[in-house]
């Protein structure tokens, strides 16, 4: 009776407020539908021309031509033997169709001995000390993992202005593992034991520019994740913040272009070697509380936090999302997938992971343990990244080259590699995309159970991030007609800000 005393003024003010938002939805909606109209007239009349001049091309997402199906070339590098052994060290989680795949490493892999190789180039030619990792292959001043399209997305260049203050920066990093249980025992105690509160001051404001930039970045590149956080307290939003940032760079240094190599095979090797020098400071910053560059200061922070409330940040998904990186790489990983069970490892590898980066940041509630809430956070992964799959069936077949969708689905609803490269759209196709969308549903609602286990502070941030993204399925649904071959469905931010609403009401009432 008390709770409800508490909610019903704020529930009436939001259903006052309803009408108001549906006219500027009613509004933004038609403004949204008169540009949109008037630029596919335009793309329409530049695509005749361009078709012209480029006979027998197809375009791709990006505007470039590239040539028909019958020239394009498979790059897959893991064999049926990598596949199996993989599969079958996974763990199948008690009450769910989830598979664990934690630490899961199949060494004779092709694409683990051409990491292992790199790692031992790298560590023999740069030295064994923290201040060498800063050096990238081909990157000139920049932090590893910040390129061209990240910096043309933000719109400045990240850590710039900290690029004359390496004294600066590990001095905060010896501070904050001082003030940390985890590392104290390696830091001279005198050092700080008498600081001045100025000096105190301005590695406080070092940190928390850091913090600042990790939030732009998560901005510019995951706008549905990024509106999750702005939901929690500022210390979980800034967390969430600095993990995804170290996934950004991750995803960075893998497809990164680079120039100025005579071969592939070269670029790939420094590809190769750049990965692997960023795993050894992840397992550094991890061992020691090392860091190189601005942006790793926020992750040391996390570290020692989570440390201090008893429930640290594990760095095996962390390892494993390197490996998912490798699966994206031409000759080494996968860019066809047999079946469910060997996208479900990607699915892990790259989105699952990010899951349980995020568990020690999002807590528990009384009664429910962080193992309890291992199910539903490997769903909700697993659920995101089957959705960005189908939302992204036509740019990846067209851009990359890839088809992330298992070809035992496929065949069984009489679809072709042929037709999804060249994205012609049938019926059969509709039918497979009603197959996907309703597995991937099926694990949006398995982790719909995992959101009432979390700490209070963060179920509304993770339910709105459930239903945004979710929403994505609907739009491939009913605005275009399950052709995720020729469209990709977007949710729009005026939808999701309602959605916001109609998420805090489930919470509400949890």
């Amino acid at each position: 009776r008390n709770c409800m005393q508490v909610r019903t003024p704020t529930v009436a003010t939001m259903v006052m407020r309803l009408p108001l938002l549906h006219l500027t939805l009613a509004l933004q909606s038609v403004q949204a539908f008169q540009l949109s109209t008037q630029n596919h007239r335009n793309s329409i009349i530049q695509k005749s021309r361009d078709d012209l001049r480029h006979p027998n091309q197809i375009l791709r997402t990006d505007g470039k031509y590239r040539p028909p199906f019958a020239l394009y070339v498979t790059q897959s590098g893991r064999t049926s033997d990598d596949i199996k052994q993989e599969l079958t060290a996974g763990k199948l989680l008690e009450g769910g169709e989830v598979m664990d795949f934690a630490n899961v490493q199949y060494k004779e892999s092709k694409a683990e001995i051409a990491l292992a190789n790199a790692r031992s180039r790298f560590l023999n030619s740069q030295g064994p000390f923290a201040s060498s990792l800063s050096l990238t292959t081909n990157n000139g001043d920049r932090l590893m993992g910040i390129n061209d399209e990240v910096v043309a997305e933000i719109g400045y260049e990240v850590g710039s202005w900290a690029a004359n203050m390496q004294e600066d920066i590990q001095n905060c990093a010896a501070y904050l593992r001082y003030k940390s249980s985890l590392f104290s025992a390696n830091e001279d105690a005198s050092r700080f034991q008498n600081l001045p509160q100025s000096t105190i001051d301005w590695y406080e404001q070092i940190l928390a520019k850091s913090y600042e930039e990790s939030g732009d970045v998560t901005s510019a590149f995951a706008k549905t994740f990024y509106l999750g956080t702005k939901l929690m307290p500022q210390d979980a939003q800034r967390a969430i913040w600095a993990i995804y940032v170290w996934c950004r760079r991750t995803d960075e240094i893998v497809d990164a272009e680079r120039t100025g190599y005579a071969t592939e095979e070269e670029a790939n090797e420094a590809m190769l070697t750049d990965l692997s020098a960023w795993e050894v400071r992840t397992e550094r910053l991890w061992s020691h509380g090392e860091v190189v560059d601005i942006l790793d200061l926020p992750l040391l922070d996390v570290l020692c936090k989570t440390t201090a409330k008893g429930d640290p940040l594990d760095i095996t998904p962390f390892k494993d999302m390197i490996r998912g990186m490798l699966m994206d790489i031409p000759n080494l990983g996968q860019d066809r997938y047999q079946t469910w069970e060997e996208l479900h490892l990607y699915c892990y590898r790259v989105a699952g992971t990010v899951g349980l980066m995020s568990m020690p940041i999002f807590g528990t509630a009384d009664k429910f343990t962080a193992e309890d809430a291992k199910e539903p956070a490997l769903s909700l992964g697993v659920a995101f990244q089957i959705t960005n799959i189908l939302r992204d069936v036509g740019e990846d077949a067209v851009n990359r080259g890839r088809v992330y969708l298992p070809r035992d689905d496929m065949a069984k609803f009489g679809v072709t590699e042929e037709q999804i490269l060249n994205q012609q759209m049938d019926d059969n196709y509709k039918r497979l995309m009603q197959f996907e969308i309703a597995r991937a549903r099926k694990y949006y609602a398995r982790a719909q159970r995992g959101v009432a286990m979390l700490a209070p502070a963060s179920r509304l941030p993770v339910q709105s991030s459930l239903d945004c993204y979710g929403a994505i399925l609907d739009k491939i649904e009913k605005e275009n007609d399950y052709n995720s071959l020729q469209y990709r469905a977007y949710v729009g931010k005026w939808e999701k800000l309602f959605m916001v609403l109609l998420s805090w009401w489930k919470i509400v009432w949890m």
